[in-house]
């Protein structure tokens, strides 16, 4: 898949930003590993030079593991001593970036490692099956009212947040509802069965050419099985949960789910003020389930009167596109290509997944993705304006 990197590659990257962000630009100390390395490691950004085109990662047999786990070594040696010397608040920063950006990719990791193996004949699986012993009872799903009005959105000024976050500003917004949870496996089949992907009055333009270009007929890793469903996942082949939230579908696929459903995806304002003073809790990396799990009906009971699943177990589609804030402003040097470059064609999805460790997520964060993609963890949230 042009989209997925070899996991080789992966470690070698983010050793490669620390390398190159930090220790050469701020540490004179410091002897670069490989100077050949600076090219090859380099994701995008086109002010350090030339890179070499993703899809082409996967067919590197050089340099050897062995070689990328030196380079990882010596940089780690070097950040050691880096922060033996009591570096500036400057030099901390760009660490803690670093650091977020690391978690970042290994969140990758475990999407193109299922995608690597969805590949292979034997569709091997990369954890053990999931425990079910104590499935929950699925929740019914509810509708939350939300009252609107100014509200203020976007990271504060102070801690730790990626520079598309920010500033800080406010919105109007009008009153509005979400749903309780995630949208389920059930749900969506009964979307399939009323022949979902063969009405184009439920898609946008784009959308629906490119399900006729591409054939499909379900979210991606879905197999039919006789009369029902079985879908790849890192524990290997497994029938559909019904209860379970729908996974790997794209920003088209979602929004024809909703316009189906008779409702509409969140404004990501709409999903950050529902978010925003919310504990960082849920099914996230350190749960280790390494899957979305149903959401309990304890979670969404009346005395709860809240949205569950809002952070991991699924990344959630929103309606907004992907831009900058008003007054947003990238960096200085290449730092600024992180994320501003990308802000075209994308849409912006919330919340993390069962893949984002609970310290890398926050109501603010904005991840984004084209529309069309499905290979990341994504799920659908509905959300309705306020009768």
């Amino acid at each position: 898949m042009p989209d997925a990197s070899p996991a080789k590659w992966h470690l070698a990257h983010t050793t490669w930003f620390f390398e190159t962000f930090i220790l050469t630009e701020r540490f004179p100390a410091y002897r670069i590993f490989n100077p050949e390395y600076r090219l090859l490691f380099n994701s995008y950004y086109k002010s350090l030079g030339a890179h070499p085109v993703r899809q082409q990662r996967g067919t590197f047999s050089r340099p050897s593991m062995a070689n990328v786990l030196r380079y990882r070594e010596h940089v780690d040696r070097g950040m050691q001593q880096l922060l033996t010397h009591e570096p500036s608040p400057d030099r901390l920063d760009f660490v803690e970036l670093g650091m977020h950006h690391e978690q970042q990719h290994q969140e990758l990791l475990l999407t193109d490692i299922l995608h690597a193996f969805w590949t292979q004949p034997l569709r091997p699986a990369y954890a053990l099956p999931a425990d079910t012993a104590d499935a929950p009872s699925p929740a019914s799903l509810r509708w939350i009212s939300h009252p609107g009005g100014i509200v203020s959105v976007g990271a504060p000024a102070t801690g730790f947040a990626f520079d598309n976050e920010r500033p800080r500003h406010q919105l109007l917004l009008a009153p509005f509802r979400l749903a309780s949870r995630l949208t389920t496996n059930a749900e969506y089949i009964e979307f399939i069965q009323d022949r979902g992907y063969q009405r184009p009055e439920l898609w946008l333009s784009d959308g629906w050419d490119t399900v006729c270009r591409e054939g499909w007929q379900a979210p991606l890793y879905w197999v039919q099985d006789g009369d029902g469903w079985s879908q790849f996942t890192l524990q290997g082949m497994v029938p559909v949960n019904p209860f379970a939230p729908v996974t790997h579908v794209s920003y088209y696929e979602a929004d024809a789910f909703a316009r189906w459903s008779g409702a509409r995806l969140p404004l990501e304002g709409e999903w950050e003020q529902a978010a925003a003073h919310r504990a960082i809790t849920g099914n996230l990396l350190e749960s280790w389930t390494l899957a979305p799990r149903p959401a309990q009906g304890s979670e969404v009971s009346d005395a709860a009167n809240f949205e569950c699943q809002l952070f991991g177990d699924l990344w959630e589609w929103t309606s907004s596109a992907y831009l900058a804030y008003p007054g947003f402003r990238t960096a200085s040097g290449a730092v600024g290509e992180y994320n501003g470059k990308f802000m075209c064609n994308q849409f912006v999805l919330r919340g993390g997944s069962f893949a984002t460790s609970a310290s890398h997520i926050r109501a603010s964060y904005r991840n984004f993705f084209p529309p069309h993609v499905r290979w990341q963890f994504m799920g659908i949230r509905l959300a309705a304006h306020e009768r």
